[in-house]
């Protein structure tokens, strides 16, 4: 059955073009003798393309054929979706482009919820807030939902939607902070490297993997980890109704979808499908049409992907073992 939404874009569509084409032959066709038919035909038919276009975005604009968008959060969670100097993870996921698509749907007049697919192990800290900021921002019913995983940074997000939904099979949880460095100090000795320290500041070079760690040091950006970790314990316990005392106790574990849900780190079981029965029942709507909000990527960045893709495959995320970083935090 057809919608009226559906008619309505049909309408345009066909008034579009035919007004283009008549446009088209008045113009090139009959009025100026100059021209030859066939070089009259031609522009009229680049004139009916054009036209068609046209028409077509202004169907889309005045008769959407959706009314919930969906916003995917894959992979793990960093600023600019890559990794540092070396390639990571192709399905890596750029935070700020997440951002924007959550607030392009909240602008957009014909989007009544927000579905946010979350399938990611977690990431970057600040970013994964910034993510949970647009979530709870959003002016409308807000949904996420995992397939396969929605640990750490992943939860975190989750925490500012309205509900969380898995399969059985999904992993959830991992409500915990982990801070890391290499310490290569004696490997550098080996190999004749020393460090020498240049710095203002007692801490400016805690964690510099050159050198041992000091007791003080240690404690210094345990205190980090631990303050960071509060804050993930508050975001959980207002954002899902959870006893702060209960998200402790979870000690960062993971559960599968079944006992996550037991446990209330779930709210719903289902598939995709059921989301959606359920999403229109809400809406008061006969069905749910879903469009998925996604940033514009032009030829380069996709030929970027593809070659990160190849890169990666020959185990070019080993190298990031190797990378620089003094120490590195994340959900």
């Amino acid at each position: 059955m057809v919608s009226s939404e559906g008619i309505g874009r049909l309408l345009v569509v066909v008034v579009g073009a035919a007004v283009f084409a008549v446009a088209g032959v008045a113009l090139f066709v009959v009025h100026p003798e100059t021209l030859t038919d066939l070089f009259g035909v031609i522009a009229a038919l680049v004139v009916v393309i054009v036209g068609l276009r046209i028409a077509g975005n202004i169907a889309q604009s005045l008769f959407p054929g959706y009314n919930a968008a969906e916003v995917a959060v894959e992979g793990p969670i960093t600023r600019d979706g890559g990794g540092g100097r070396f390639p990571s993870s192709p399905q890596s996921t750029p935070a700020d482009d997440i951002v924007e698509q959550i607030d392009r749907a909240n602008e957009d007049d014909s989007v009544d919820a927000l579905l946010l697919k979350l399938n990611t192990p977690g990431g970057e800290v600040v970013p994964s807030d910034d993510i949970r900021l647009a979530a709870e921002r959003f002016d409308g019913p807000t949904i996420a939902y995992t397939t396969d995983v929605c640990a750490s940074g992943g939860y975190w997000i989750a925490s500012g939607c309205d509900e969380l939904w898995a399969r059985d099979g999904s992993i959830v949880g991992s409500i915990g902070v982990i801070g890391s460095r290499v310490n290569a100090s004696d490997l550098a000795e080996k190999v004749g490297l020393s460090y020498e320290r240049f710095a203002a500041g007692e801490f400016k070079d805690a964690g510099t993997p050159l050198k041992e760690m000091e007791e003080d040091e240690r404690e210094y950006l345990q205190g980090l980890i631990d303050d960071y970790y509060e804050t993930f314990v508050e975001r959980v316990s207002d954002g899902r109704d959870l006893d702060a005392e209960f998200v402790r106790d979870t000690e960062a574990r993971i559960y599968l979808g079944e006992q996550a849900h037991e446990l209330g780190l779930v709210d719903e079981l289902g598939t995709r499908r059921d989301l959606e029965d359920e999403l229109a029942d809400r809406l008061e709507r006969d069905a749910v049409a879903v469009e998925e909000f996604e940033p514009e990527r032009p030829l380069m960045a996709r030929v970027g992907t593809g070659a990160q893709q190849i890169a990666y495959a020959f185990g070019a995320g080993i190298a990031g073992l190797a990378e620089d970083r003094e120490f590195r935090l994340r959900t």
